[in-house]
């Protein structure tokens, strides 16, 4: 029997949440560096960053806060029809009618907990937006790089997002949903993490672009029981950048989940906060960048293997329930 052509995936580029209470939610993206690109109504608002996705969170009114799916830009529209015909459940492709950018979707569900998952084609790029960004050489003690009489100056303000980076889900099989991914998709493993047991229990994917650089991953999930989002992750500048809008949430009064510290896997400085509803986004900086040559990495889950700086693990940063 032939193999299954996968689809082919050339980024992440959106999120969707519902928030029950829309004025509050607006002031949280806009305070954590999200940018109003379309407000269609009262009830539903695009954000974008200063890249050049044409939007990359879209914000719903709902009953109750939940998490709506990522999205991925698709290589082509065959990629896109391959999706619709090929997937189970999958939706026939359709017009993303209000959203900035345009272009189309195809719609399916995660197939161990039924979360939303959506494949994008056609969208068109956004213009750079033109924001202040340091790029200030840095002073080691050997080796001084910025000139004399040359200060170091920040404006404080949100840390403003450029781009989504990943998105991570608490997933009840672990190996259905690997089994799933990896027979539909150009998912590549970066890291598997497995127990004491050596049963593996999470996986953070890149995408597999051959010889071209691509994040170390855009896509996690992490075995637990009940199934539960467990962030969005979004590139910010720099550290600077990023501690800044660390003290503006702060001083904002919206609560700390963990952070600012540095990740193992992946190597980018972290500082995830929660929104009013309780979800928790991420800022980050300074990711890993890999390709295919790079070969799938093992490792047991432990203490030493989340951060190797910053302020310790909270038991609510992985939850039993």
């Amino acid at each position: 029997m032939a193999e299954l052509r996968k689809i082919q995936l050339a980024k992440i580029t959106h999120v969707y949440y519902k928030y029950p209470d829309m004025e509050k939610a607006v002031a949280f993206l806009n305070d954590f560096g999200f940018v109003e690109e379309k407000r269609v109504s009262d009830e539903k608002v695009y954000f974008r960053g200063y890249g050049t996705d044409p939007w990359v969170l879209c914000a719903i009114k709902s009953d109750k806060p939940d998490f709506g799916g990522a999205a991925f830009v698709v290589e082509s529209e065959e990629d896109l029809q391959l999706a619709s015909e090929t997937i189970p459940k999958a939706t026939k492709i359709y017009e993303l009618e209000d959203a900035p950018g345009g272009g189309k979707c195809v719609t399916f569900y995660d197939p161990v907990d039924g979360y939303p998952f959506h494949l994008v084609w056609g969208q068109q790029p956004a213009e750079m937006l033109d924001i202040p960004l340091p790029h200030e050489p840095v002073n080691y003690p050997t080796e001084k790089n910025r000139p004399v009489n040359k200060f170091q100056r920040f404006q404080k303000r949100p840390a403003p997002i450029h781009k989504l980076g990943h998105f991570g889900v608490r997933t009840t099989n672990f190996a259905k949903a690997f089994e799933f991914y990896n027979k539909y998709f150009n998912f590549l493993p970066s890291d598997v993490i497995h127990d004491a047991q050596k049963i593996d229990r999470t996986v953070f994917y890149r995408l597999n672009k051959g010889d071209e650089e691509v994040d170390h991953h855009v896509f996690f999930f992490a075995e637990g029981d009940p199934y539960r989002v467990h962030h969005s992750s979004f590139e910010t500048h720099d550290f600077d950048t990023q501690v800044l809008g660390h003290d503006w949430l702060r001083e904002k009064g919206y609560k700390n989940c963990w952070g600012v510290g540095r990740h193992v896997l992946g190597s980018q400085i972290f500082d995830y906060w929660y929104d009013p509803f309780g979800l928790i986004m991420e800022h980050y900086v300074d990711g890993d960048l890999v390709n295919s040559s790079e070969p799938t990495h093992l490792s047991q889950a432990g203490p030493g293997s989340l951060h190797v700086w910053g302020p310790a693990l909270p038991g609510e940063f992985l939850p039993e329930k």
